[in-house]
């Protein structure tokens, strides 16, 4: 088992297992021009398409039950098609459960700007370690581990590593390919790509924000029903590690992704804290995402 079980349900052996998973798809229609039927159609089936792979490729070697399975969105803003070339965006979110609670977490909710790739009718989405097939494969593959990895890293100190080290692994594989969202010098995606997500996740500098992962959730969130003021009190330790990566990189997308993630959980968390803790946790914020610093003063409201 990779984690604690946060329910414990009775279902028969034969559905014991599960994959990784549990992936929502929706396909937004933003194109000017009006749509025809087949491409209405082809929505559909690249809505399905998606669905399959995300939620039924074995992408790690753990055994999940139903459960336990990782709830993410995919949201894909597809702005032109031309002969079955895709181009637009795409909005992922994650979560996770804490412990004693209905309640789920969120972890990670980005918006991907360079969404490009081919798909009829036929098409069929297989990863492939170590190979770049095509590059909604890739994309998908990427995304998939990398919320793999801040979930292993939410519930263990480092645990997502190998997850993290797949997705860079299928950064180095498509940068050949000419698609965007891959290299680090990519004109007008500053540092906000793919390549920048993974490759921080992974850099000596971000290991304060990986401990912040871990212990804003493990020590924190999950200790909310047995101590609420000492639990506050773990997730503004583990946010202010995230000072020290500001101040060597400012903006950085991993960290201001993560900030502004928790935004209503902290709101929501400092409800009934005193002036002095809501002070505190503004004050770290304001330091961590300085650019959001109105944003972040709700939470003394």
């Amino acid at each position: 088992m990779k984690k604690y079980l946060v329910l414990l349900l009775l279902i028969a052996p034969g559905f014991l297992k599960a994959q990784e998973l549990n992936c929502q798809v929706t396909i937004v229609n933003d194109i000017k021009t009006e749509v025809t039927t087949a491409e209405k159609e082809l929505f559909e089936l690249l809505k399905q398409t998606i669905y399959d792979m995300m939620n039924n490729t074995a992408w790690t070697k753990d055994k999940f039950k139903v459960e336990e399975r990782i709830n993410c969105q995919l949201q894909l803003q597809i702005t032109s098609i031309n002969n079955g070339a895709f181009s637009g965006s795409m909005q992922i979110q994650s979560s996770r459960p804490v412990f004693n609670s209905s309640y789920n977490s969120a972890i990670f909710n980005f918006q991907d700007d360079d969404l490009e790739f081919a798909y009829s009718r036929n098409t069929v989405l297989i990863y492939a370690p170590n190979q770049y097939r095509d590059n909604l494969t890739s994309i998908l593959a990427f995304y998939a581990y990398y919320i793999i990895g801040l979930d292993y890293d939410s519930f263990s100190l480092k645990g997502g590593t190998p997850y993290f080290t797949e997705a860079q692994q299928i950064v180095s594989n498509a940068q050949n390919s000419g698609a965007p969202g891959w290299k680090s010098n990519e004109s007008g995606a500053g540092k906000r790509n793919r390549y920048w997500l993974v490759d921080n996740q992974l850099h000596q500098l971000f290991e304060p924000l990986r401990e912040c992962l871990y212990e804003y959730h493990r020590l924190g969130m999950d200790n909310l029903y047995d101590n609420k003021e000492t639990s506050r009190k773990k997730i503004y330790d583990a946010l202010n590690k995230l000072t020290k990566v500001s101040a060597a990189r400012p903006s950085s997308i991993n960290v201001l992704n993560f900030a502004q993630a928790k935004l209503n959980e902290l709101k929501n968390l400092y409800l009934d804290a005193t002036p002095q803790e809501k002070t505190e946790i503004v004050t770290v914020l304001k330091k961590i995402d300085p650019a959001n610093s109105s944003r972040y003063e709700e939470i003394l409201n």
